[in-house]
């Protein structure tokens, strides 16, 4: 793994923007942050993700009650990204104090999660936050120490069957590492940032979380070839 860290960090080094990424090996214990693994990032629809475990969660313990159209909603929010089916949600589940429910993502270890300003929507918005890798590397890893199994299986089977539009990023591992994941991609003032977090290798052994920050260097083929690269240099045939 050290020789397949070295070859990602070599070729980061000639690829357009700033890639922020952490590996875990979930067997051993093993992990790695790069130097922009704590970099703030725009989250794009990464943080779809954690809007997903809080809503099975909260219906788990009867705080709220998922609709047929609320799931329909939630699997169309993390099979294509679709983000109408996220307003939906997001407005229906926020509750009086969106910003308190904003904050209960740092309960899922995103700790560096800043929700951002924004003219278009009442604050906080879902589509207008920041982290960094490291936050999405620890609500990975938090989904999967902690929700009950059944949700959880759930979850990984709707991340392991996302649209074709997200066969990239952690995809990269290989179909023989079964990987799910969780892709965000937007143009934003600064410039593009294409993010991917997922899980790969039997029993989920292995979590990479990336955010890629293009700035004025690139946009999104050139993002998600980056990522999709990374995750096949660290995971393929592992």
């Amino acid at each position: 793994m050290s020789s397949r860290i070295a070859k990602v960090n070599s070729y980061l080094a000639g690829r357009p923007g700033v890639v922020g990424y952490v590996l875990r090996d979930r067997q051993t214990g093993g992990t790695y942050a790069n130097e922009h693994a704590e970099n703030q990032v725009w989250t794009a629809s990464t943080i779809k993700l954690a809007i997903a475990a809080d809503l099975l969660n909260r219906a788990r313990v009867g705080a709220i009650g998922l609709s047929p159209d609320d799931r329909h909603n939630m699997e169309a929010m993390l099979a294509t990204s679709n983000d109408h089916a996220t307003d939906v949600l997001w407005n229906k589940y926020i509750g009086f104090d969106r910003l308190a429910y904003n904050n209960a993502f740092r309960g899922y270890g995103m700790t560096s999660l800043i929700p951002q300003p924004t003219d278009t929507a009442l604050f906080p918005d879902w589509s207008f936050q920041k982290c960094t890798a490291a936050d999405l590397d620890r609500l990975m890893n938090t989904i999967l120490d902690t929700m009950h199994p059944d949700d959880l299986n759930y979850l990984l089977d709707r991340m392991r069957s996302v649209d074709s539009n997200q066969h990239w990023g952690v995809w990269g591992a290989g179909s023989r590492m079964r990987p799910g994941l969780k892709n965000g991609w937007s143009a934003e003032a600064d410039g593009w940032v294409v993010n991917s977090v997922g899980v790969a290798g039997n029993g989920e052994r292995y979590t990479l979380a990336i955010m890629n920050a293009l700035g004025s260097d690139g946009g999104y083929t050139e993002g998600a070839e980056t990522d999709t690269k990374v995750a096949e240099l660290l995971l393929a045939g592992r």
